[in-house]
């Protein structure tokens, strides 16, 4: 028995990298998909890819989280069309990454702002009447650079602590509801990754000796079926958490 069967996953972000990855892992295990981006192609050979292989059903929408009466489309379509949602995945943040934190300008920071902690909020609040009406689950994405203070990501690393604590606080007010809401912060391969350790084959390798484990994470199998478990009834119990998916380079007491 697949874990997520008939269930409805909505995945921002979901036409390549992580968010493929996840949108792989949980169409693997039964649940029907909402994947938004900004490129209608991409999400659509995605949609193809997944049902072809996975034989759930995917409904593309493009969809821009900075943009409140959008969020309100997406959530309202995909209700519409699969008559519940049980896992609220946001997963899509854009950001200046790189841009050292006096560099950056009101406009910089606003990019990282509106499409984390916005698009996340919105998400969330729209979606809630029916995932308390599932008793069902929101997985927000955060980062290693907001937990460990990386360099060249200010903005990216505050929207992603605002996340979070937006996260907890939503995790107090729904649990009476039997919604559950906890955090991702991944270290993954991603095809932007990869291009980055052809072209950076020394740092890459400086890179991953910081990592125990000597490898970054699968996006499927080690993101994808993390994210699974948490959206399962396996993690009935487990809300307002942030689960660092580091290969060891998070290390915390």
């Amino acid at each position: 028995m697949k874990k997520l069967e008939g269930n409805l996953t909505i995945i921002t972000g979901g036409g390549k990298g992580i968010g493929f990855g996840l949108a792989t892992a949980f169409a693997r295990e039964g649940s029907n998909l909402v994947i938004t981006g900004r490129n209608l192609e991409r999400l659509e050979a995605a949609a193809e890819k997944l049902q072809n292989e996975w034989n759930v059903k995917v409904l593309p929408i493009v969809a821009d989280g900075v943009n409140e009466d959008a969020v309100k489309l997406v959530i309202s379509k995909a209700y519409d069309t699969f008559g519940r949602i049980d896992t609220l995945i946001n997963n899509a943040q854009v950001s200046k990454s790189g841009l050292s934190l006096v560099d950056h300008s009101r406009e910089d920071f606003d990019v990282a702002i509106l499409s984390g902690i916005y698009a996340t909020f919105f998400y969330m609040r729209e979606a809630f009447p029916y995932l308390k009406e599932s008793g069902g689950s929101v997985i927000n994405f955060a980062s290693g650079a907001g937990l460990f203070g990386k360099p060249g990501q200010s903005s990216y690393a505050a929207a992603k602590e605002g996340i979070r604590g937006l996260s907890r606080v939503a995790a107090t007010e729904w649990g009476a509801a039997g919604v559950r809401v906890n955090v991702v912060c991944p270290l993954a391969m991603t095809e932007s990754l990869k291009s980055w350790k052809e072209s950076y084959p020394e740092l890459y390798e400086k890179t991953i000796k910081d990592i125990p484990l000597g490898r970054f994470a699968d996006p499927v199998e080690d993101i994808g079926r993390a994210c699974v478990f948490l959206a399962s009834k396996d993690a009935s119990f487990i809300t307002g958490e942030t689960l660092t998916l580091q290969g060891g380079s998070g290390l915390r007491p």
